[in-house]
């Protein structure tokens, strides 16, 4: 965890003006601005649309073990937006050109995880249009433990903040041989990395375009 907390990123003010850079552990300790990729993945399943949630590593420093964005990360100092991609290889083992994904735009959003951790990010939104069944990703080790399909009505409901619905979602989960496995899961609001409701608003309309 030590080498990843001095990664670099590229840091900004709050009108998305470059002002240098600093270490991930320094951006998160001051609540400095930083630039993330964000690619929901969207399925098609008869009339019905869903969407791809990634279960984030025990291991993580924000957020662990919740359910959070098909694939994201953030961009280290000097890389450009479509750098992003990479991120999709790296997590989920799918090799998709830039040029498969469609711009959201770009969502500004301020968290405090804790009292010494804020995070203040320009997330990248993107979406990739796919059918690949899920068995066929391939889950990065040290950041997914789990892949899960969930009706797009799901994202709405986060993005009305209702805190008792409940869905029965369908998804993978390595063995322990690291061979994925089908499973069934029952999830809860308080299971989702929270976003403010505009996000997913944008998410929700987006993927109902696309």
């Amino acid at each position: 965890m030590a080498k990843q907390e001095q990664e670099r990123f590229d840091i900004f003010d709050e009108t998305m003006k470059p002002i240098g850079t600093a270490t991930r552990k320094e951006v998160h300790a001051k609540g400095l601005w930083h630039q993330t990729f964000h690619c929901w993945i969207v399925t098609r399943t008869g009339e019905e649309t869903r969407i791809l949630f990634q279960m984030r590593h025990p291991d993580k420093d924000t957020y662990p073990n919740l359910l959070d964005i098909s694939c994201a990360g953030h961009l280290m100092a000097g890389e450009r937006v479509e750098d992003g991609v990479r991120e999709l290889e790296e997590e989920l083992g799918v090799a998709a050109s830039f040029e498969r994904l469609k711009s959201c735009g770009v969502y500004r959003e301020e968290r405090i995880i804790a009292a010494d951790k804020i995070d203040r990010e320009w997330y990248h939104v993107f979406m990739l249009a796919s059918d690949q069944p899920l068995a066929s990703y391939r889950l990065q080790e040290d950041e997914v433990t789990g892949l899960y399909s969930i009706p797009l009505s799901c994202v709405g409901d986060l993005a009305r903040g209702r805190s008792d619905f409940e869905i029965r979602a369908a998804g993978v989960e390595p063995d322990e041989s690291g061979k994925l496995q089908a499973v069934e899961r029952t999830f809860r609001k308080r299971d989702f990395v929270p976003h403010e409701p505009g996000y997913f608003e944008l998410v929700l309309r987006e993927a109902q375009r696309l």
